[in-house]
């Protein structure tokens, strides 16, 4: 059974890592996108799942208050309450999850429990160009690497995914060997901006059929500068910038492989990236390269939709309000899995 009606007005909260994200949509348009991240993790070089959990108990109600002074409305507007119901961290999804049902409880309105994964790819919903059906999408996040074929706003079937480290995640870990602060991926690639991709070679894993692999190069990388750094203590703040070109080259590189073996054995030129690896500048520029070689059509969210956000879970929301499919309040959140 669908949901139809005039207005569909939707609250969107979003809770799955470090960031407290509170979005209102009407009718698949963006009336407010509020996002607070959290900096306490940078001294620890890393997300602490029970601060990040205790940082959006006290974020939450403060977020969610100005997302709906933004747009405008009070909460008696709103039709319906989304959610992140995974994957994440169990913690941090607890909290958003609580609080939405809360919510739809005291306002007697449905609850949408929202996959993360999902709404990676629905925002490419949210801008003025919108990939046609079907399309692939490449979704790059410091969690996931996985290639999607898409059919239809709520049909979509993974045909690639990484079997061991993530993208973002060889990107962080590379920038914690070479001494960057957390979050080190974003400075990987400042600094290989500034530096020769060629400079140095490491391997490029070939997998079965669409799947990735992080860990050799990660491992790669370990060994080379353990040997360069006892010849050289300082080979490492000399060359800085080529290393992390040469990384940055290399990761691109093995995900733009698969993705363009990919788009051409299924026969498909509607291209897209998303989650928060497609802000890398290499990757958006070698996609429209690739797009323009290949004549594709290429998708890239706005930045704000790139990194985790409510926005994103309130458009895959949309869609599920209109096709009727509403969540229980016995729903538990999931913090792995490909759902």
């Amino acid at each position: 059974m669908t949901q139809k009606q005039d207005t569909i007005t939707l609250l969107a909260i979003e809770s799955s890592c470090d960031d407290t994200a509170a979005a209102v949509i009407r009718n698949r348009k963006i009336l407010a996108n509020i996002v607070s991240s959290q900096e306490i993790h940078k001294q620890y070089g890393g997300v602490i799942p029970e601060l990040a959990g205790r940082a959006h108990q006290q974020n939450i109600l403060r977020v969610t208050g100005t997302a709906l002074e933004k747009a405008g409305i009070t909460l008696g507007d709103i039709d319906g309450i989304a959610y992140t119901k995974g994957p994440g961290l169990m913690g941090s999804l607890l909290v958003g999850s609580q609080f939405a049902k809360g919510l739809s409880m005291a306002l007697d309105k449905p609850l949408i429990g929202i996959d993360h994964l999902q709404a990676h790819v629905a925002a490419h919903y949210l801008g003025d160009k919108q990939p046609s059906f079907p399309f692939l999408n490449l979704l790059v996040s410091g969690g996931h690497t996985q290639i999607i074929k898409v059919t239809a706003p709520l049909e979509m079937e993974i045909i690639g995914s990484t079997t061991d480290d993530a993208a973002g995640e060889a990107f962080d870990k590379s920038a914690k060997m070479l001494g960057l602060p957390y979050p080190g991926g974003p400075l990987v690639d400042k600094y290989a901006e500034e530096g020769d991709p060629l400079a140095f070679t490491f391997p490029v894993a070939r997998m079965n059929g669409y799947d990735f692999s992080f860990s050799g190069l990660k491992t790669s990388l370990l060994y080379f500068l353990q040997k360069q750094v006892r010849i050289d203590p300082d080979f490492i703040k000399k060359r800085m910038n080529d290393i992390c070109a040469s990384m940055r080259f290399t990761i691109v590189k093995t995900l733009l492989n698969n993705l363009e073996r990919a788009a051409r054995d299924h026969g498909i030129k509607e291209i897209g990236i998303a989650g928060g690896v497609s802000a890398n500048r290499l990757l958006r520029s070698e996609l429209r390269r690739l797009g323009m070689e290949n004549n594709w059509n290429t998708y890239i969210p706005a930045f704000e939709y790139c990194t985790d956000n409510a926005a994103m879970i309130a458009i895959a929301a949309h869609y599920e309000y209109e096709a009727g499919h509403f969540s229980s309040l016995s729903e538990v959140p999931f913090a792995r899995g490909n759902h």
